[in-house]
């Protein structure tokens, strides 16, 4: 795809990188794209630190306009207000969203833009923006989420897909569920940013000091912290064996201080992408600790395939998409096997198996994903 506007609603710009973000940079390699940044889900807690943080960030962001963040790339923060399930709040919305991206489009040159959105709640600006062609793209199972009113997250979600053209799903249950209501919906698997990842197999690449000088093994997750990891298998891991060293990067939403007293469980907080590789050449093992819940089901881990890319053998639990990975990566039911998977990847990993699972990743790349996925939507777009 080149040459096309593209208006793409996504999560906060700049947190952890995940799926949109990559799909983003691809799009703007040789496309105008501006991503909206993430309008309100949820109502806010008032009474939140962290609720209110957001809320004064976002009014920092709203004073700077629109900012260019590549040649072709540009994000925008528009003013919303964050009541996503007030009918009145919407409308308002709607208004001050069609204005401030139009406004955006003017100024860039930009006309009939593509209206991409990996966010379910956006269907109210379909037809706001003379778009040519509207493309839902589902990452997860939305209603399952905690913090979300799960009625209303259905509500919405299915509005945006009876009006997308092109629909996407990241997994396979995703898929049949969003097929239902739009017959135009695909399988979308996640890519994996390769040649960064294989970067740990490099002899170049230097393992950072945090962890170099950490008792071996080294037992290692990287991703957010939040509800959906399963702790208690952590906890377990780190009293069966309390020789390993268990190091968890990545921002923390949930209390940890379970953890303070275990002196073989590393919380390095979040570190930069660019980073990640070197940390994987550090790790013996890489887990995907998740629980397995009605939200975990419909989960496609970008992890699992970086983790790939960097050599490690993976363990996970019982999760649907690591399943199709055969022998790539080992699942688990319990914790006990959980733990026996470790010890069995331990004993049998070795640099002639880290080069064949980074391997099979090599085909796996964004580019590769991007290109097919753009086709379907050029497809529906030449339909309209």
């Amino acid at each position: 795809m080149k040459d096309e506007s593209i208006v793409y609603f996504a999560k906060e710009w700049n947190q952890d990188r995940t799926s949109c973000d990559q799909v983003f940079d691809q799009l703007a390699r040789q496309n105008k794209v501006i991503w909206v940044n993430s309008i309100a889900m949820r109502n806010p807690n008032l009474a939140s630190a962290h609720d209110l943080k957001r809320i004064f960030s976002k009014i920092r962001k709203c004073l700077g306009g629109l900012k260019q963040v590549g040649p072709t790339a540009w994000v925008l923060q528009p003013v919303v207000i964050p009541l996503p399930y007030s009918t009145f709040a919407q409308k308002i919305n709607q208004i001050l969203l069609r204005g401030s991206i139009r406004r955006a489009l003017v100024k860039l040159g930009m006309q009939n833009p593509q209206l991409w959105s990996f966010l379910p709640n956006t269907a109210y600006m379909v037809g706001q923006l003379n778009e040519s062609v509207v493309v839902y793209y589902c990452i997860d199972e939305w209603a399952s989420f905690s913090f979300y009113d799960s009625k209303k997250m259905v509500a919405m979600e299915q509005e945006l897909l009876r009006k997308a053209d092109v629909c996407f799903a990241t997994a396979q249950s995703l898929l049949a569920s969003r097929r239902q209501s739009n017959p135009n919906t695909h399988l979308a698997l996640h890519g994996v940013d390769f040649q960064h990842f294989a970067r740990a197999l490099l002899p170049e690449t230097v393992i950072p000091a945090d962890v170099s000088n950490l008792p071996r093994p080294i037992i290692g997750f990287f991703g957010m912290i939040h509800e959906w990891l399963d702790l208690d298998l952590i906890e377990k891991i780190a009293d069966r064996h309390p020789e390993w060293s268990i190091v968890m990067i990545g921002k923390s939403m949930v209390n940890l201080d379970r953890f303070r007293a275990r002196t073989n469980v590393h919380l390095l907080g979040r570190r930069p992408y660019e980073t990640l590789p070197a940390y994987c050449k550090a790790f013996d093992v890489a887990l995907i600790p998740f629980l397995v819940n009605d939200l975990t089901r419909s989960v496609n881990p970008i992890k699992l395939r970086e983790y790939l890319s960097a050599g490690l053998p993976v363990v996970s639990t019982d999760l649907p998409e690591v399943k199709h990975f055969g022998d790539l990566a080992m699942v688990a039911q319990t914790a006990d096997e959980f733990i026996g998977q470790i010890e069995h990847a331990l004993r049998t990993n070795s640099p002639a198996e880290r080069h064949r699972r980074s391997a099979a990743m090599a085909h796996e790349t964004w580019e590769e994903k991007v290109r097919t996925i753009s086709a379907e939507v050029l497809k529906a777009k030449h339909q309209q």
